[in-house]
């Protein structure tokens, strides 16, 4: 998402004050945020943030920031993102809701608007997701398969709406089953500036200026984190079964097969240090995906896999894809924290269909906390990828 920085603001407290209100925290061991520096600035009178107590229902931790970025796959982009996450009932297991919204545009004349979403109903009886994007966004490409060169890139660009909607009911703790709708609509789509003499992998999958796929979802979900901004020790898996029909309007019938799975634990035991893995597979199954439907280098919902190369590096029929990552408290108010991590990605090649290919990507990062009540943190991480490849990578909560 974005690296943030605070505006300017008159006021009377000094850097010294500043210091001192992180001081005192350390010493105490108190939770603060950017939030809390940001109203010592505003207004240093103001009484210090407290939560809602035992009662939570009806709280909404809400913040909105101007922010900007660097990143590989958007150059600089200036942005106005907002979070807000809350509870539905004061069980002391709840499943706390949230929302992700922000407005972006960037140095590549890239102008996207998404807004996601997971709503637990009263009980985490059941839970509703919402993944709604606009996007005009011309970005690099460079082929199928894993051993594409950077000398394969060219630009492509298009218009996109993405609407996907989903439904899930628990079966038992933590354990739900339910359906979606899945809508993928590309126009205007060009190839700006492909090499002369030469015919793309685009080109020979299938290009046309408009894509279109609709289909309905079986989904499959078993989490037992309780917050998913900041997740704690616990177990994610989300298996989504996509079934792309003409007679829904799709262009014509595939199939696809996703499986999310996520693994967190406390590391050493006993610290607030977290050792996280995430596996992300994508298969097409039957029929025959559209080329921007294909899986991708951050090809995900929040478009964080795959760091350490740019956005739509490597694009595929099908993908394998690991990740682990370290993350650690570097201060005793828990404010600021840092990470590292690894992943590996592979994809099918488009000759031979087999994967032959493995993709390493590493790095490190720091993480500030914007809102200590809802547990977001501003990530800002930096990774590297094979032949040079590296970059900035930012996002609004935890990576994964």
């Amino acid at each position: 998402m974005g690296s943030f920085f605070e505006t300017n603001a008159q006021s009377n407290i000094s850097k010294d004050s500043l210091s001192k209100i992180a001081a005192d925290s350390l010493i105490k061991g108190n939770e603060i945020d950017l939030l809390d520096i940001i109203q010592k600035v505003i207004r240093p009178h103001a009484p210090p943030r407290t939560d809602a107590g035992e009662s939570r229902i009806g709280k909404f931790h809400t913040s909105v920031l101007p922010a900007a970025q660097y990143t590989l796959q958007t150059g600089f982009a200036a942005e106005i993102v907002a979070n807000t996450a809350f509870y539905t009932s004061d069980r002391s297991d709840e499943n706390i809701s949230s929302f992700l919204t922000s407005i972006n545009y960037t140095q590549k004349k890239q102008f996207f608007v998404p807004i996601e979403g997971s709503i637990w109903t009263k009980g985490n009886k059941a839970n509703i997701l919402t993944d709604w994007h606009y996007e005009k966004f011309p970005q690099s490409t460079y082929g199928l398969g894993g051993m594409t060169t950077v000398a394969n890139q060219y630009t492509i660009d298009y218009n996109y709406v993405r609407l996907y909607q989903a439904y899930m009911k628990v079966i038992s703790p933590d354990l739900y089953l339910g359906m979606g709708y899945d809508l993928d609509y590309y126009w205007n789509i060009q190839e700006v500036d492909p090499p002369t003499g030469v015919v793309t992998d685009f080109q020979k999958y299938g290009f046309s200026k408009k894509s279109v796929a609709s289909g309905i979802t079986l989904n499959f979900l078993y989490d037992t984190r309780r917050n998913s901004i900041n997740p704690q020790p616990g177990y994610y898996a989300n298996v989504v079964l996509r079934n792309n029909f003409t007679f829904l309007g799709s262009d014509q019938n595939w199939q696809s097969l996703l499986i999310d799975a996520r693994k967190y634990i406390h590391f050493p035991e006993g610290s607030k240090n977290t050792l996280a893995f995430w596996t992300y597979d994508w298969f097409n199954i039957t029929g025959k995906a559209p080329y921007l439907n294909l899986a991708s280098t951050a090809s995900d919902t929040y478009l964080n896999m795959g760091r350490g190369y740019i956005q739509g590096r490597f694009r595929g029929q099908n993908l394998i894809y690991g990740e682990s990552e370290y993350r650690m408290n570097i201060s005793r108010n828990r404010m600021f924290g840092a990470v590292v991590f690894l992943n590996a990605q592979s994809y099918t090649e488009p000759v031979s269909k087999q994967f032959q290919t493995v993709l390493p990507g590493y790095g490190l990062g720091i993480r500030v906390k914007l809102n200590k009540f809802s547990k977001t943190f501003i990530a800002l991480d930096y990774g590297w990828g094979l032949h040079g490849s590296q970059g900035i990578f930012a996002n609004l909560g935890e990576v994964f």
